[in-house]
């Protein structure tokens, strides 16, 4: 999960003329595999919401393993691939596109999977309009042409088959499932999906707050070994968590302190993997208003920042960043790189009446008490500017209330520079630009104030051109980024690596960055 809300992504996908598809498995007879058990190690309690319609927090660990997509993003071809549906394709003009389902799919409740109820499903997400649900925005009219076809008509040009895959809002669910109210059904541990397994037990506020057991009609089959079972542990405290992986009670650990990370590779009972995620930190510099209005005093304070000093300090728990776009996405480019230069940045300073002989220059960042990654990165900004003559003063706040200033309507309150996270719900860069650099009044998350309507023009054409003519998107998201780092209207001080920690004996996990911190257990092997 991210550390913040979000409120846009909207995906890239292949060229909407060429229809994706995919062949179900033969029907296998379901066969009695070992029992064994997963454990995932989690510091945070698991089960925020439990309707698939609404849910948005760190539940999407254990939904993922309930519910199932029209279709999921892979790390490994970097496409999106089948799920429950076998096979799709868009017209020219992105604006209608038709999923093929898979048959003989079966819901957890004993009902079919079908074209009318996978409509019913999306129709309640967009109606319920909560959570991630806005990723239905371009969705005009779904119809059930059949049962196995489903067709969805826009109102403007999107890539639907990579917003069918999102983490969250996208998930197939049973409509039918209750009887009386559905939500509260949900709500009270229930769950309705398509999904390898089915809930167990839930013991909300207990250490073993969620156990999932095997949905032994899952339509993927269970010959070969499978984990049978699946518990989500609660232990806020990392040395806990770590001793619990190396004497076998655990099977998983998504976050692992950089220390310990070190101290765990090479030991013969644990597995350590790192790969860079689709987060990065940063830095949005107050273009509206205050000392940072000028955009020459932007750039020096972009110039004086360490961007490597940082990469080094935090020991591989972050990399470094070039561009908004982080690597494995549409747009992600090598041309736009962050530069440190003091000497240059005081220059700068200088001609902006700044520094010696000049006035003092002190500038505010917020950023989220408690984490102690972005406290290293303002400590080492404090010192940075301060070797250019500015005085940092780094105020700690609870995230809501970082944010409440960050968005007021009164510019008064807003800070000079404002550090935070930000990554998409699905693997695509749209959710920084609609958000983040697009014009809004009152701000959201548009937290640097910048308003240029030339950009907010070339942002409001990306999803349709995303839909229609892919290379096209791409050159427009290297030209934007270029454009952010001319008007320095952030610093990106660097993509978060994720640094995982797995049992030996769990074999085949492959890190998937467009489902934060989600392990596929069904696609694991248990060994030993």
């Amino acid at each position: 999960m991210i550390t913040i809300p979000r409120l846009v992504a909207i995906a890239a996908a292949a060229s909407v003329l060429a229809a994706c598809s995919g062949k179900a498995p033969d029907p296998v007879p379901v066969t009695a595999p070992t029992n064994a058990a997963f454990t995932y190690i989690n510091n945070l309690d698991v089960m925020t919401s439990w309707d698939p319609a609404t849910s948005y927090s760190n539940e999407g660990i254990a939904t993922n393993n309930l519910y199932e997509q029209l279709t999921r993003s892979d790390p490994k071809t970097n496409k999106v691939e089948p799920l429950l549906a076998t096979k799709w394709a868009a017209s020219a003009d992105g604006l209608t596109w038709t999923f093929t389902l898979r048959d003989n799919v079966k819901f957890t409740t004993g009902n079919p999977m079908d074209a009318a109820a996978a409509k019913a499903a999306i129709d309640r997400t967009i109606e319920l309009a909560g959570g991630g649900a806005y990723i239905w925005d371009p969705v005009k009219t779904i119809t059930a042409k059949d049962a196995s076809t489903l067709v969805f008509n826009l109102k403007y040009a999107a890539p639907l088959d990579l917003i069918s895959s999102s983490a969250y809002a996208a998930f197939i669910y049973d409509t039918k499932a209750a009887t009386g109210d559905l939500a509260k059904w949900f709500e009270s541990g229930h769950a309705a999906g398509t999904g390898a397994y089915v809930v167990d037990t839930w013991k909300k506020g207990t250490e073993n707050e969620l156990t999932l057991k095997a949905n032994k009609d899952y339509w993927g089959g269970w010959t070969g070994v499978h984990y049978q079972t699946v518990t989500f542990k609660v232990v806020p405290q990392e040395t806990t968590a770590v001793q619990m992986l190396q004497s076998g009670q655990g099977s998983f650990m998504p976050s692992v302190s950089s220390a310990l990370y070190a101290s765990l590779k090479g030991q013969k009972n644990v597995t350590t993997e790192e790969s860079p995620s689709f987060q990065n930190m940063l830095a949005m510099l107050n273009t509206a208003s205050g000392p940072l209005a000028d955009v020459n005093v932007r750039k020096a304070v972009a110039e004086a920042i360490d961007y490597d000093g940082i990469i080094t300090t935090l020991q591989g728990s972050m990399i470094k960043a070039t561009g908004v776009i982080p690597p494995g996405l549409l747009g992600y480019t090598e041309e736009v790189q962050p530069t440190t230069n003091a000497a240059d940045a005081t220059k700068l300073l200088t001609a902006a009446g700044y520094g010696t002989g000049g006035k003092k220059l002190s500038l505010v960042l917020t950023y989220a008490a408690g984490d102690p990654v972005q406290e290293t990165v303002v400590t080492i900004m404090k010192a940075n500017l301060a070797a250019v003559g500015v005085d940092l003063q780094g105020k700690a706040l609870a995230w809501e209330t970082q944010w409440d200033l960050g968005k007021s309507p009164d510019a008064a309150k807003h800070q000079d520079i404002f550090l935070f996270y930000w990554y998409p719900d699905y693997a695509d860069p749209y959710s920084w630009f609609i958000n983040l650099f697009h014009s809004a009044t009152p701000p959201y998350f548009n937290l640097s104030y910048w308003n240029d309507p030339a950009v907010d023009a070339t942002i409001d054409g990306l999803q349709a051109l995303t839909a229609t003519d892919r290379p096209k998107a791409s050159q427009q998201y290297v030209d934007l980024q270029k454009t952010i780092s001319d008007q320095a209207v952030t610093a990106v001080v660097g993509v978060t690596n994720n640094r995982r920690a797995l049992a030996s004996t769990v074999q085949g996990y492959v890190d998937n960055p467009s489902y934060g911190n989600v392990v596929f257990v069904y696609q694991l092997t248990p060994t030993g």
